[in-house]
């Protein structure tokens, strides 16, 4: 018998509770929560983050959870501007869930299928940041991404464009000769701070964001994903950072057991 996501969840759980030697990582409820784009950034919307190195905030989005004909008039009443990003709304890892479509006009919206999240698409000059969270470690690489869109190509292109992966490793940005407006990484102190309130709000160690920064400024930044236990053998000094984290684990479980 195959079981659920949810009693698999419940046996792991009966597990922590009967054996409080053994160290988790990460709770499976928490993990959940990253599973659903309509939860996985609200934690960012919630904090309005902002101080002197800059403001982190998400995109207006919108979620459909059926009937694909209403998503034009959805669009309209909720005031969101094309184009307009199409994300599956189940975030489970799998190729699927990272599969994105973009939008261009109002009547192609009926050609998504719910169920999906919707966001505003933001110019950020065709990169965006990966920021890997291990603990209290945080790494950044540049991915290439969706090109910017602007007004002329606004009105003349029609259709939903899909896109299988976009921010792939193959994708690498970290040695190509890009503007220095666009290159430049976000600051390490708002980073940390983010990182911070993020580990204490969603309850995770182990998690990665796909950050922007707006075209033509300086601070302003957007989280547009959250995804859990990402493939960190892409993310630059891999096997000693996630070393150093479990050794500090284990470290911080022998001094509770020691006190």
């Amino acid at each position: 018998m195959q079981l659920t996501g949810k009693e698999w969840r419940q046996i792991l759980e009966d597990y922590r509770r009967t054996h409080p030697e053994v160290t988790v990582l990460d709770p499976p409820d928490a993990i959940q929560h990253l599973h659903n784009r309509q939860s996985m950034l609200q934690c960012v919307a919630d904090m309005n983050l902002s101080n002197s190195y800059g403001k982190v905030d998400v995109p207006r989005q919108l979620v459909i959870k059926k009937d694909a004909a209403s998503i034009p008039d959805a669009v309209t009443k909720a005031g969101l501007m094309l184009p307009i990003v199409a994300k599956p709304l189940v975030a489970d890892g799998s190729a699927k869930s990272h599969e994105l479509s973009l939008a261009y006009d109002q009547p192609s919206l009926q050609k998504l299928e719910p169920p999906l999240v919707l966001q505003e698409f933001v110019n950020h000059g065709g990169v965006l940041f990966k920021v890997y969270i291990v603990g209290e470690a945080i790494k950044v690489v540049r991915r290439f991404s969706l090109p910017d869109v602007c007004k002329r190509e606004l009105s003349r292109i029609e259709g939903v464009f899909r896109f299988p992966r976009v921010s792939c490793a193959a994708a690498s940005a970290d040695d190509a000769d890009l503007d220095p407006g666009v290159a430049e990484l976000p600051p390490q102190p708002l980073l940390e701070k983010l990182a911070r309130e993020l580990r204490r709000r969603l309850g995770l160690r182990l998690f990665n964001l796909d950050i922007i920064r707006e075209h033509g400024s300086r601070d302003q930044f957007y989280v547009i994903d959250i995804n859990y236990f990402p493939g960190y053998g892409k993310m630059p000094e891999y096997e000693h950072i996630f070393t150093d984290f479990l050794l500090s684990l284990g470290q911080s479980r022998y001094k509770e057991r020691s006190s």
